[in-house]
Parts: C-alpha cells; sequence; structure tokens
C-alpha cells in the first residue's frame, strides 16, 4: 500500500477555500433569486428563498469557525 501524503497546513487551508467558496456562492445565489422572487410579488416564496440563503451562509460561517482557530 501506498503511504498517504500529509498535506501542510497551508495546502489544507487553500483547498478548504476552494470547497467552501461554493458554500458561499450558493448561499449569495439562493438569496439574489429569492430577492429576485419577491421583485416578482411572490412574497411568501422569496421570503423563505432569503432565509434558507442565510442558513447556508450561517452553516458556512460555523463550518469556518469550527475548522479554523483564529488568533487573538
Amino acid at each position: 500500500m501506498a503511504k498517504k501524503k500529509k498535506l501542510t497546513r497551508s495546502e489544507e487551508f487553500d483547498i478548504m477555500k476552494l470547497v467552501l467558496d461554493k458554500f458561499l456562492w450558493l448561499g449569495f445565489g439562493i438569496m439574489a433569486y429569492g430577492l429576485y422572487r419577491l421583485f416578482q410579488m411572490d412574497w411568501t416564496g422569496g421570503l423563505l428563498l432569503i432565509v434558507v440563503g442565510a442558513i447556508v451562509l450561517i452553516l458556512f460561517l460555523i463550518l469556518i469557525i469550527k475548522e479554523y482557530e483564529f488568533i487573538r
């Protein structure tokens, strides 16, 4: 069996940025579509989509805080 390569801290961070960037785009896209639906006078559907987009962005925030310790 081949040995698994260990990633450095910076390589691990770069991979995490690539993955979490997709969460950021997804949350923004959902919220933008919700705003579009609000302008189309679909109040409940638009607000629901904005809330779902906010939840995706909050999950994004939790993943970042859980994964990395911030130095003060």
